[in-house]
Order: structure tokens, then sequence, then C-alpha cells
């Protein structure tokens, strides 16, 4: 099958194969990846061999308790809880806690997304067995739904919004004091098992209040709100940001339109971008180019749009908004199709028997797409952490169209050629004079700084002549500064 165009230039950019164990890395991270879908081993495995050496800070996984098992198996079944027993398609609570542990070990934080809006939609059996019927469960009966039941349809109307059932899924009464000690209990227990953060799926759903009644009773971890919030309904972001930072989707829906179809240049003048987005501030927000859902519905940029996706994601780890999230998927064409699945449910993770520091159900993005190890991606989260120190955006350049370039203060520079044709530039880039790595030409490790890609020379004056073919970046930083060899 011919691949687009833009998807091919992706896959070519992304690195090959390691073939042995990147070093230890203990420097300082950031930036957050959602392995979407993966089984736990799986996950752990990528901590060790490629998120901790790459510098990310958090790893988010997919939902850990017990949930529904729906014909066909599709990814939003683990979002249907049928428990807070720690059993689901990506493995067992053993497997689970095993997972945590390697991920600390390799420096990374374990953020856990939680659903705490509502149980199953249906009756039906779970993942390892459990019978249930709507609204009985193991530890909840009718008496701790909304009543009267009825459905979310008018998001104008702030109790209809979350009072009632999002898509027929059970809504759970949240101002309840049982139901906040038994949701507090799950979450003391996933923190117990040394998770060290959550992701609150349909946040919204619930009342500010009530979300932040629960997390009074847990020893409070980093938290985020998924809050999807265009404007103009009744219930805003805004309302979530006192509980912890909130899932900025706005950034996402103009990210996707300036690299679609908007100009690179205009993100250089706040006045022309920035300025009429109406954002969270930095210190609230989760940014991110697409999630698993905006990614399936068409509205985002996603893996499918390849070199594209790239760039807007090299710009958002490059530019100091938030705290970003990158996406990492499965393969997909239709938007409930289920990740790689075992007959017994189970989900096969991109870890294939005999793997050892790559999974080999990455290569070709297929079935695993693993956008978090594409080169413009997987470099960056090492930009960012280093760079975290200089807030700020100077030595601003722009060709008025699709070319752009900044510094983070003296500490990282990045250029970006979204023309179909090359960029040919002296630049001013803040940093000091010598010879750096740019890191989104070739793999660069941490520990090491060995240098996969092409070099560029900082002049005495800060400036580095550039040249750049088309839809490619260029990011070089203080720790991708070539030690000197005498």
């Amino acid at each position: 099958m011919k691949l687009p165009a833009l998807l091919l230039a992706a896959l070519l950019l992304a690195p090959a194969p390691a073939a042995a164990a990147a070093p230890a890395y203990g420097g300082p991270r950031a930036g957050i990846v959602q392995l979407f879908q993966w089984p736990w081993t799986d996950v752990g495995r990528e901590c060790t061999n490629f998120l901790g050496p790459k510098g990310v800070w958090a790893v988010q996984v997919t939902p850990p308790q017990e949930h529904a098992r729906v014909s066909g198996d599709p990814w939003w079944e683990v979002y249907q809880p049928v428990s807070y027993r720690l059993d689901s398609r990506s493995g067992s609570r053993a497997q689970f806690a095993a997972m945590v542990n390697t991920c600390k070990a390799a420096g990374v934080v374990v953020i856990a997304d939680v659903v705490l809006n509502h149980m199953t939609g249906t009756d039906g059996t779970s993942i390892v067995g459990t019978a249930y019927t709507k609204y009985h469960y193991p530890s909840y009966g009718p008496q701790d739904f909304h009543q009267p039941t009825c459905q979310v349809s008018n998001y104008q109307d702030r109790a209809n919004v979350q009072n009632c059932e999002l898509v027929e899924l059970a809504d759970l009464n949240t101002g309840a004091d049982y139901v906040r000690q038994t949701e507090a209990g799950y979450l003391n227990d996933l923190l117990s098992l040394g998770v060290g953060g959550f992701r609150i799926d349909a946040a919204k759903h619930m009342a500010a209040g009530d979300l932040a009644a629960i997390l009074s009773r847990v020893t409070k971890p980093y938290v985020y709100s998924e809050v999807i919030d265009y404007g103009g309904e009744a219930v805003s972001r805004d309302e979530y940001t006192g509980i912890g930072n909130v899932t900025e989707f706005k950034y996402g829906k103009n990210i996707t339109s300036v690299f679609r179809s908007g100009t690179l240049a205009s993100l250089m003048h706040p006045e022309q971008s920035w300025n009429n987005w109406g954002l969270l501030g930095s210190s609230d927000a989760v940014p991110f180019v697409d999630d698993h859902d905006t990614e399936r519905d068409g509205s985002a940029l996603n893996y499918k749009d390849g070199s594209l996706y790239n760039l807007a994601q090299v710009f958002t780890l490059a530019w100091p908004y938030g705290n970003p999230l990158v996406t990492s998927d499965f393969n997909w064409s239709g938007k409930d199709d289920a990740p790689p699945t075992a007959a017994n449910g189970m989900t096969i993770g991109p870890y294939a028997a005999g793997d050892t520091t790559y999974p080999s159900g990455c290569t070709n993005i297929r079935p695993w797409v693993c956008d978090h190890r594409w080169g413009n991606i997987a470099n960056m989260f090492g930009f960012r952490a280093a760079t975290t120190g200089a807030w700020s955006v100077d030595n601003k350049w722009d060709n008025g169209y699709q070319q752009i370039a900044f510094s983070r203060g003296n500490l990282g520079f990045v250029a970006i050629n979204r023309e179909s044709f090359g960029m040919d530039q002296t630049l001013q880039t803040g940093l000091a004079a010598g010879t750096y790595c740019d890191v989104l030409s070739g793999d660069f490790d941490l520990a090491s700084r060995a240098c996969g890609g092409r070099t560029i020379s900082v002049a005495a004056d800060g400036t580095a002549h550039l040249t750049l073919t088309g839809m490619t970046a260029a990011a070089i930083y203080t720790g991708s500064k070539l030690r000197a060899r005498w």
C-alpha cells in the first residue's frame, strides 16, 4: 500500500532500532508521554529502555481498574469501570505494581488515568469474568447513582452535564460521602503502589467541589483534570484549576489550525495568534497537539499527518507553555478500533518475545505507532528539560510565512521550516560559542552526549548558519553542546 508523502517522510525520520540499552540518565526531566493502551509489562520496559534515557518526566497509563468487556474490544471499554480491582486488559495488579517500580527506578513518574465519574453503560461481564448489571457492581448499588436517571444532552445546563449520564454510562453521585470515600480508597491504593499522579477522566461531568472533596481524602499527588472546554458552555475549565492542572483543548485546536492552514510566522506575533486563543495560564495547563479523543474525531493533527504532526510536536515541546503531553498510540482506521488484542481480551503490546531495547511492534507504525519514538519528538524532551530555566522566547525570527526560529534565553534554540523548499539563514541563537548536536537530525544520547546527526557551529557572537530542507526542523541546547576533545 502506498503511504501518504508526509507519513512516509515521518517514518524516514524515525530512529532505527537500537543495538544496546541506552546509558543511565539522571538529569532534568520534562513532559508527559501517554502510552495509550500499552500493557503494564511493556510500559515498564519502555520506561527503562527509552522514556528514562530520553529525559521524559512522566508516563500516563491507561485506566488500571477492572472494566467491562465489550464486543469487538473497542479501546473505550477500559473507560467503563466494573470495580476498582486492579485487573484490566493491560495486566494484573502484580504487573501494575512491578511496572510502577520499574518506571520509578528509571526516573519516570507514573500517572494513572482514573475514571471517577461513572461505571458501565450496560449489563455484562468484566474483562476478568465478573458478572454485573448496570447500577449493580461490587462496590455500588442503585442508591449510589444520580436519580432519576437522565442523559447528558444540553451543555448549557450545568445540572444536566454533571448529574446525568454521559453516553448512557451509569453516573455516580460524587456528592455522596460513601462514593467519595470509595473513590478516595481507590486513589490511595494506587498511591500506595507508587503512582505519582492522576489524570481525571471526564472531570467536567463532576462538580469541581465533588472532585476536590474526593482528593481531600488523598495524599495529594500531581493531578490534571480532563475538561473539554472550547468556550460558551455552562461548565468551564477554570473551575478546576484550584484542584490541579487542566487539559487545554484550545491549544491543540489552534496549533492544528496554524500548522494545517495558517502561517507559522503568526506564532512569533502574539497579537496575531496567542492573544486571541484564550488559553489557560501556563502554570495551569496541560497542552497537547492531540489526545486519544481528538486525533480520532478529526479535530487535531495526528500521526497520519506525518511530518506536519512531527513539526507541531517539535514546536509544542520547544515553546514555554504548560506541561505538555505527547500521545503515543496504536495504528487505527476507525475511531472505535481495538488495540492489538488476544482472544481473551488482553492487549498484545509492542514488545514481542526476544525484543531487547526496541519493541518490534513499533516497526513501520504497525500495529503500534509509537509516536513518542519518532526522532523529531523523542529528542525534544531533553530540549524542554534543559530550557525550563529560561521560560521566555527570545531572538524570534520568521520569513513572514512558514519558517520560524526562536531561542529559550541562552539555553536553547529551535528552527522550524514548514515550507516545501529549503531554508538558508544565519540567525542569532542566544547560545554560547561552540559546536552543538542538532538533536533533530539524528539520535542524541543525553548521558554520553553522543550525537547521531549533524552538528551546528555557534560563533562567538551567538549566530549560527542554518540550512534546512523542506518540512524539517533543527534544535540545539546547552546539553547538546559537544565536549571539546584534547
